[in-house]
């Protein structure tokens, strides 16, 4: 796929879940999309629905910073064009802090924070010459205490500042970052913990006053605003899509 005239979009764990949504939301607007993601099989599957027209595939891990820059060297090189970067790539392993490991609560962080920063730091320089965008993908758990959840929590508080320091700082390059807190989406992840008793629906959806989780063409229209041209004079933004979850007071 080599598409210089379409805006580019590199989308980290791409390959399913809310990645694919936002690679899909993506190119039904016209655009091309790079899926960057370390699941070979999953890829190819995601580019074959997606179309070889409108979608290719990279090998990535986002924990290892050659991976990364390799990625995007891939994307200069085939692409030759950088509009936008979507870093959604992330896992979710509920645990109690009381029996958490170093090594288990690292993993998680270097995933979601670190491995956003490598992609980040790695897309930079193209981003900067076509003033592109960046939408990093926090959660609702940055703004609250979720027991078994520490790592998780920490990671997306931290994505959210790391956001807002990318924006001022590459602000006068043109470089636009925000970030996506969506509530509780509908993805395979979302069913597998719930199929194994990580998570319970009744009470999130008791507590989200639209009352019922996202599906991720929601999210992915959202992260869509945030790093298309309408949202222009929108940096350091991060913008709750949660069905109202963190704003409900009906607790009393």
């Amino acid at each position: 796929m080599t598409t210089p005239s379409r805006p580019v979009a590199l989308i980290t764990g791409g390959a399913s879940g809310l990645g694919l949504a936002c690679a899909e939301r993506w190119a039904s607007q016209g655009g091309a999309v790079v899926l960057a993601d370390r699941d070979a099989d999953q890829l190819r599957v995601a580019v074959a629905a997606l179309g070889a027209d409108r979608a290719r595939g990279v090998a990535c891990d986002v924990t290892d910073a050659a991976s990364v820059d390799a990625a995007v060297a891939s994307v200069r090189a085939t692409e030759a064009r950088l509009d936008s970067v979507i870093n959604s790539a992330g896992i979710a392993r509920p645990e109690p802090s009381e029996r958490i490991t170093d090594a288990a609560f690292s993993a998680l962080l270097d995933i979601h924070v670190t491995g956003t920063m490598r992609v980040c730091r790695a897309a930079y320089p193209a981003l900067r010459e076509t003033r592109g965008s960046i939408v990093t993908v926090a959660s609702v758990a940055a703004f609250a205490g979720m027991p078994g959840r520490a790592a998780y929590t920490a990671a997306k508080a931290a994505v959210t500042g790391l956001t807002r320091t990318l924006a001022v700082e590459w602000a006068a390059s043109g470089v636009r970052v925000n970030a996506i807190a969506p509530g509780y989406v509908r993805t395979a992840l979302t069913d597998r913990l719930i199929a194994r008793g990580e998570l319970d629906p009744s009470t999130i959806l008791a507590r989200t006053p639209q009352g019922r989780f996202a599906e991720p063409a929601e999210i992915a229209a959202a992260v869509q605003f945030l790093a298309g041209p309408d949202a222009s004079f929108v940096t350091g933004h991060t913008l709750l899509a949660d069905g109202g979850l963190t704003v409900g007071g009906d607790w009393y």
